[in-house]
């Protein structure tokens, strides 16, 4: 079975592909960041979703990046992980 991070480097050779990539790197981030606060917090998805006083299914859609959670979301989310939430600007 071929490995996401293989495929990652193999096709990181493509200017489209890195140009993608580049463009979409901060909706991957979010994804990661709520991803590891729920497996941090050692939760299911169901179990925040419950924590949210939402669906499964809806977890399931901020993990995978298909929608973008308004700040209140994010601090349901924050709340349910035990986590605090910052935003922050930064330089490029």
């Amino acid at each position: 079975m071929t490995k996401v991070n293989d495929l990652h480097e193999k096709w990181s050779a493509d200017a489209d592909y890195r140009e993608a990539f580049d463009r979409l790197g901060p909706e991957f981030e979010l994804s990661r960041c709520l991803i590891e606060a729920r497996t941090r917090a050692r939760l299911t998805q169901a179990e925040l979703a419950a924590r949210m006083k939402t669906t499964q299914s809806v977890v399931a859609r901020l993990e995978s990046g298909r929608s973008h959670p308004s700040t209140k979301t994010l601090e349901k989310v924050a709340k349910a992980t035990d986590n605090r939430l910052r935003i922050s600007f930064e330089p490029i």
